[in-house]
């Protein structure tokens, strides 16, 4: 049997030849994109109003949405839940559902399968790297939760790229599926309202900066200085600090956005005074607003959170220097929201 044809990999005129091949007319792609990405639709057989025989044919050719759910939880406090989807080939991939007293449904998806970045404070970094999601992949995550949202009356608001792997290391699919997301056929999301992070691939952020995108960067800096931020960020070594943030000036050079600095705060290592301080300096009179993090634990890492007491006196002293923060609130401690830690925890239990 041929392989299945992914749909959600296809854009609108690749989703046409398809729709062609099977001995179909043009327009039925035009009411087989709006099932997908307007009536989120999880079946062939809810595309009611294409003929019984192409819904066949469909069936015997496509599939849509790529993954099945291997594990889901759901926080006691009802407002953030996980799934982590299996892929085709077996690969675990993580998506996190969270929702906000003001009506804001904020998914954090995946862009890879496990990382190559090696972070060690991070999950996924800790697994290491199997493969990059394609564009449907990364899509399907979001449609997913668009149709299990859409019977509330409720949909997607927000995408963090902010799970597994990093989006500009797969930056081809990543922008893809962000183009897609955008598409005023399709899911219609703003840009603005899309975030990818990075963790400071040159390269990437110069050609982002180049293509004039209106989607948000974020930078998981994590450290000021080279010395401590090779031991956190291993790619560091490949860009220092110093090319990181001279990417960043060309960033903002260019499309004149704020960017955001994310900070996970590792108890007695990146939230000491000094460390404040050469963050302040080093972003002092950037425009830029700096994210921080109390770190969510890993069992592959011994650091802990920040206490209350003392990301209040690191916020303190980054408005010493001119620079905004926020700390943002820790969610689904309870089921291990943090990227990579279901997948992990699945594993380790044989429920996989």
């Amino acid at each position: 049997m041929d392989k299945l044809v992914q749909l959600y990999d296809l854009d609108f005129a690749e989703l046409t030849a398809f729709v062609q091949t099977l001995g179909e007319r043009p327009f039925r792609a035009k009411q087989l994109w709006q099932w997908l990405y307007e009536k989120y639709a999880a079946s062939f057989d809810e595309m009611t109003n294409l003929p019984k025989g192409l819904r066949e044919k469909l069936a015997q050719t496509a599939v849509l949405n790529p993954a099945t759910i291997a594990a889901e939880q759901r926080s006691s406090d009802g407002q953030t839940e996980k799934v982590l989807f299996r892929l085709p080939d077996g690969q675990l991939i993580e998506t996190v559902l969270m929702g906000y007293e003001d009506g804001r449904r904020t998914l954090c998806i995946s862009t890879q399968a496990g990382c190559a970045m090696g972070c060690v404070f991070c999950a996924t970094g800790q697994m290491g790297f199997a493969r990059n999601l394609t564009a449907g992949e990364i899509v399907a995550q979001v449609l997913y939760f668009a149709h299990k949202l859409a019977p509330q009356g409720e949909r997607v608001s927000n995408i963090v790229m902010m799970g597994m792997g990093e989006p500009l290391h797969n930056y081809r699919e990543t922008l893809t599926a962000v183009d897609r997301l955008t598409d005023p056929t399709g899911l219609n999301l703003s840009a603005r309202k899309i975030t990818i992070s990075t963790v400071g691939l040159v390269p990437a952020i110069r050609r982002y900066a180049d293509e004039q995108r209106q989607t948000p960067l974020a930078i998981s800096l994590h450290a000021a200085t080279d010395e401590e931020r090779n031991k956190l960020i291993p790619i560091n070594k490949r860009w220092p600090i110093a090319e990181l943030m001279e990417a960043c000036r060309y960033y903002l050079a260019k499309n004149g956005r704020r960017l955001t600095f994310e900070w996970a705060l590792i108890a007695y290592k990146n939230d000491t005074p000094e460390q404040a301080q050469a963050l302040g300096k080093l972003l002092q009179g950037m425009l830029c607003h700096v994210n921080l993090i109390p770190l969510n634990p890993t069992e592959g890492y011994s650091g802990g959170p920040s206490s209350r007491e003392r990301v209040q006196a690191f916020q303190d002293e980054l408005a010493r220097y001119g620079v905004s923060s926020t700390v943002r609130v820790r969610r689904g401690i309870d089921i291990q929201a943090g990227c990579g830690q279901l997948r992990d925890r699945v594993l380790a239990s044989k429920q996989y």
